[in-house]
């Protein structure tokens, strides 16, 4: 078989289709089952970021996590891989925060990082730290796209 591009996809939901409210903050707030293909040869590391671009306050980091094994074929619900370390996210925890936009419809991107090497940054890491990072070791990349509208997480009653 020939090389293959770098994928990520969910078994929970299609590429631009809705996350399911058990991976929002109106469910269990765990994070997707996501499945990893294509990775190239050579991979150090995955590394792996949740943003919400349309946050009204700018970009929204929900999760991040990095040092991934190169040879992660699928992410179960609401784990972490051995060995990887999460940054801190915009909701300043270090874990997954799931999807809970305050109005409209947002677009949650998973963004997957193949990575020369084993990233040097403590767990806890900010954002900027790890993006300035992944820059200089990125080899192939690749997204899928989540749904979320607020309609659905406003609580009933």
């Amino acid at each position: 078989m020939g090389s293959s591009a770098l994928t990520i996809a969910s078994p929970a939901f299609a590429d631009g289709d809705t996350i399911p409210d058990q991976y929002t903050c109106r469910g269990a707030n765990s994070s997707p089952p996501l499945v990893i293909t294509g990775t190239p040869a050579g991979t150090a590391c995955l590394a792996l970021i949740m943003h919400d671009p349309d946050a009204p306050g700018g970009d929204f980091l929900h999760w991040s996590l990095w040092n991934i094994g190169p040879g992660l074929g699928s992410l179960p619900a609401g784990t972490v891989p051995d060995g990887a370390l999460q940054g801190k996210n915009d909701f300043g925890t270090t874990r997954y925060g799931g999807p809970c936009p305050p109005s409209g419809t947002h677009r949650y991107i998973f963004m997957l990082f193949a990575l020369d090497a084993i990233l040097d940054l403590p767990d806890g890491a900010s954002k900027y730290q790890l993006l300035r990072t992944i820059d200089d070791h990125t080899v192939a990349q690749a997204t899928l796209t989540g749904l979320c509208s607020a309609n659905r997480i406003k609580q009933s009653g």
